[in-house]
């Protein structure tokens, strides 16, 4: 199957690079979302509006996003090192990948305490965190071209 793939190896790379464009979207946007959504008091029609936004781009945007950027990527992982251990980098790069994968859990975790009408946290809080994804993609970016080591 993966002699197949292969084949298709700058497809799954173009198909991998617009779905990661797509979740750091979300992974960019919901934080911002959250600072808006603290200061909407409980029950209100911002509230509501706010509510409605976060759980779509999760569910829409996000969630789908995410495993197609982690399927493509875990082909490309199989198609273009298969002595894994050799590639520190990719090693590294996978770390902070699922670093991201516990930053976008902990941002639906928070999406349902605010939908449980808590305001988790400080908008302060939220801003700092807005940038967690940015940096953390700087990072694998330059891991995924420059490959270090």
């Amino acid at each position: 199957m993966f002699d197949l793939l292969s084949g298709y190896l700058n497809w799954i790379k173009a198909v991998h690079i617009i779905f990661v464009i797509f979740w750091m979207a979300g992974l960019l946007y919901l934080p911002r979302l959250f600072v808006y959504h603290h200061k909407a008091a409980p029950g209100s029609e911002l509230d509501e509006v706010l509510q409605t936004q976060e759980r779509k781009l999760l569910r829409i945007i996000m969630n789908p996003a995410m495993i197609v950027a982690l399927v493509s990527g875990l082909i490309l992982v199989v198609l273009r090192h298969g002595e894994f251990g050799e590639s520190w980098w990719l090693v590294l790069k996978l770390a902070f990948v699922f670093i991201l994968f516990g930053f976008h859990g902990f941002l639906s975790k928070t999406r349902k305490r605010f939908a449980a009408g808590e305001r988790p946290k400080t908008e302060k809080y939220f801003r700092v965190t807005n940038e967690v994804p940015a940096i953390l993609t700087v990072i694998i970016v330059i891991l995924a071209v420059v490959e270090p080591f």
